[in-house]
């Protein structure tokens, strides 16, 4: 989504809503593709971009370089099945960001549910010798995953790296999965008006 041009990161108007740019995000691509070519990067790729957006990219008349990946919030209350199916259907990786729910985001409401302390996902870390949060990203490990849980605490990233000496049995995954409810930690109401607000479409 392009913002207005300035020198602030997140320009927002009098109602909080984000200022838009007229950009495409197609002409964007083209831009990153250059960026390629003058290896000043080795990859590009896109995140929150629903199937319809990515296919736009890879119909662009001209097309020189796909999307390496697609950084996606991802976890067992939005499984993503339909779009992580798609990336695969077309050779991209895909990123899980918020695996463990973002419990420390600072606009979470008080009946909003809490992932880690699911009493499914508890039993199921009981039963492994394990933490919740190592079963989240084991989880997703599994699915062919890229990771990526956000830690401050020394302890946790440590933690977070102990989940390659387990593995969750075929029924545990089922089980997991069934769990998804199309709930987003990571909205980003403050974006829904924009013209490629990715989460008003399904897939």
């Amino acid at each position: 989504m392009g913002f207005k041009a300035g020198q602030v990161n997140l320009p927002l108007d009098e109602n909080d809503m984000i200022i838009p740019s007229n950009t495409d995000f197609l002409d964007t691509w083209e831009a990153m593709e250059d960026l390629v070519a003058d290896k000043m990067v080795k990859a590009i790729g896109v995140s929150n971009f629903s199937s319809k957006q990515i296919a736009r990219i890879l119909n662009k008349p001209g097309l020189k370089i796909k999307p390496a990946v697609n950084q996606i919030e991802c976890h067992p209350y939005l499984t993503q099945e339909d779009l992580i199916s798609y990336c695969n259907s077309k050779d991209i990786a895909v990123t899980a960001y918020s695996p463990l729910g973002s419990p420390d985001r600072p606009w979470a409401k008080p009946d909003e549910p809490k992932l880690l302390e699911d009493p499914k996902i508890l039993e199921i870390a009981k039963g492994h010798g394990k933490s919740s949060a190592q079963v989240l990203i084991r989880f997703q490990i599994q699915r062919g995953l890229i990771v990526i849980p956000k830690s401050v605490t020394p302890n946790r990233i440590k933690e977070n790296f102990q989940v390659f000496d387990f593995q969750l049995s075929d029924a545990e995954m089922k089980t997991i999965l069934s769990f998804n409810r199309n709930w987003r930690c990571c909205p980003m109401t403050w974006c829904v008006k924009h013209k490629d607000y990715p989460f008003e479409v399904t897939k």
